[in-house]
């Protein structure tokens, strides 16, 4: 990937409990100047979608970090989020129905958001917490759903993106590897697994690691 091409797979992200909204400023900011996407908490997405300085894709998450919200919340707070002028939406999916074998309400679910919003909905399954075997009842459910993408990981779990998750993942819809990527070399592993997306706090660090990117600088403590 060139440059361009490059920066634009990077979805620079913070959503973090203490999140403010200088902080959403920031990554704005940097998500602007370096070409990136930005992924912010959804209350912010309002004053975002208002700022002057604003990356061109603004995505946001939905039941998170846990997925255990009402299924009609969860729809309710996509809804509100793409009204808020989100361009994308990172569901979270209910792992607990997941693992117990309750797939048709996972789909179910997932439906629910993918029909409510005409925009891109990517579904974390939180492969930390699964088995291979639930990871891929977690990808084929998010087929039967429509969704655009799946996504690895919140960053709330122990463990995040890996290359034999990536692998497995991008057998069944584009794969956004999110949780523990921090530099280009890390962003490019993910890449060569079949990721299509890379969600990350460090997106700078990352799209200054590419060899087109000579004197930008990257992030203090990034990961």
């Amino acid at each position: 990937m060139d440059h361009n091409e490059f920066a634009a797979s990077i979805d620079h992200t913070v959503l973090g409990p203490e999140t403010t909204w200088g902080d959403v400023e920031t990554v704005l900011d940097e998500a602007a100047a370096h070409g990136m996407n930005a992924c912010i908490p959804p209350c912010y997405v309002p004053e975002a979608a208002d700022y002057g300085n604003a990356p061109e894709t603004i995505a946001t998450v939905v039941g998170f970090p846990h997925g255990q919200h009402a299924p009609e919340a969860k729809r309710d707070e996509a809804v509100d989020a793409w009204n808020d002028g989100a361009d994308e939406i990172d569901m979270v999916i209910n792992v607990g129905r997941l693992k117990a074998g309750e797939t048709d309400a996972v789909v179910a679910e997932m439906s629910d958001v993918v029909a409510a919003v005409p925009i891109p909905v990517k579904v974390i399954i939180e492969t930390a917490l699964l088995s291979d075997d639930e990871k891929r009842r977690a990808c084929e459910a998010a087929v039967d759903a429509d969704a655009d993408m799946v996504k690895t990981s919140t960053g709330f779990a122990d463990g995040g993106a890996t290359v034999p998750d990536v692998e497995l993942m991008s057998e069944y819809l584009p794969v956004k590897a999110s949780g523990g990527v921090g530099s280009y070399d890390d962003a490019m592993a993910m890449f060569d697994a079949g990721a299509a997306r890379i969600g990350a706090s460090s997106g700078v660090a990352i799209v200054a690691g590419h060899p087109e990117s000579e004197g930008e600088e990257g992030d203090a403590d990034g990961n």
